[in-house]
């Protein structure tokens, strides 16, 4: 058994208050990984070409409001 499945054994095994910890620690170190992701992405260039569609779809007046005033 690799260290991922003992971990998944003793995941199994645990009492629902100590599982929803778990699910919760997940979730709160998985979006500050995407967060330090996409900073880090962002700081590289890597999504100007976002900037540049945007901006190209601006100058041809597709932009509209989201979510919708209405």
């Amino acid at each position: 058994m690799n260290r991922v499945e003992e971990i998944e054994a003793a995941i199994d095994g645990l009492p629902p208050e100590e599982f929803r910890r778990i699910v919760e620690w997940l979730r709160e170190r998985e979006q500050r990984r995407w967060d330090e992701q996409m900073d880090s992405d962002c700081c590289a260039g890597k999504l100007d070409f976002l900037f540049d569609e945007a901006d190209g779809e601006s100058a041809k007046g597709l932009f509209r409001e989201w979510p919708s005033p209405e």
